[in-house]
């Protein structure tokens, strides 16, 4: 079992719950190719994250690649950054900008 966390992520933790949801309990060649085709803007950050925890367990020894299923998978709001717009006649809106921490974990299928 190997996990792999992404932190910090400029993308808004609602449109990664999205593809995580997608890939959960996906063997991991699947949840790649899943990923690639998927047209979203998160989709490249989620199957980097997913390739790191893979690489790990890959480095231990008698690990099959092939059998690797993406056990867990979840999203945890990171910081927001928040700053202000300038709008019409001396007001201003807020501008609110979210970030997210992912953690995947894999595993060998039995």
């Amino acid at each position: 079992m190997a996990r792999a966390m992404g932190r910090f992520l400029k993308v808004q933790p609602r449109k990664i719950r999205m593809l995580v949801d997608m890939v959960r309990g996906m063997p991991v060649e699947r949840a790649l190719a899943t990923l690639a085709f998927t047209p979203k803007r998160g989709a490249k950050t989620v199957a980097k994250v997913i390739e790191t925890a893979l690489t790990a367990e890959a480095e231990k020894p008698n690990a099959n690649v092939d059998r690797m299923v993406v056990k867990e998978a979840f999203v945890n709001d990171g910081p927001t950054a928040g700053k202000w717009l300038p709008r019409a006649h001396g007001r201003a809106t807020p501008l609110i900008k979210r970030s997210a921490h992912l953690t995947v974990v894999v595993e060998e299928k039995e």
